[in-house]
């Protein structure tokens, strides 16, 4: 894995523990699997950054810090991950997530005008909560997954590739 390059712009624990408006924590940022790159909490971050992005709520980022402590993720990536949905990415990303539930409800899915507006969104919440958190969750839960099992799998692709450099290196 890059792991040095991760390391390099990875912020220091103890400055994460130290940090004044974090001391109310205590010793729950002691956890070395917080910080750590190896195969497991990698794995984990994934799993946890990805299912966090998909949820709609404010303060994803939140989220993801405390299910990174829940199940000992790597923090740092876990928060990081929450921004696949930004700002530009949310609408398409919302969009098919609320498609995708109001298919696994089957339901009919409002098409979006051509003036997308905030009354309009208000609107029509009442109708399109229950498919949009659904597909969001579903798409959370299964992508969540894939990323783990990929992770998983690429971590061991490439310790068995190094393992191998270095075995044609031996005399």
């Amino acid at each position: 894995m890059p792991r040095r390059l991760f390391k390099r712009y990875m912020p220091d624990p103890a400055s994460i523990r130290e940090h004044k408006s974090l001391r109310f924590m205590g010793t729950l940022l002691h956890d070395p699997n917080l910080w750590h790159l190896n195969r497991h909490s990698v794995s984990r971050a994934m799993a946890v950054g990805i299912f966090a992005a998909f949820i709609p709520m404010p303060f994803q980022m939140l989220l993801a810090a405390f299910l990174a402590i829940t199940v000992r993720s790597n923090m740092p990536i876990s928060v990081g991950l929450v921004w696949l949905t930004n700002p530009i990415t949310m609408p398409p990303v919302f969009y098919c997530t609320y498609k995708l539930g109001a298919w696994l409800m089957n339901v009919p899915a409002r098409t979006l005008p051509e003036n997308l507006t905030w009354e309009w969104i208000s609107g029509q919440l009442s109708t399109v909560w229950q498919p949009f958190l659904l597909g969001s969750v579903v798409c959370g839960v299964v992508l969540g997954a894939l990323a783990y099992c990929l992770t998983q799998l690429y971590w061991r692709w490439w310790v068995n590739r190094q393992w191998k450099r270095r075995q044609k290196k031996r005399p």
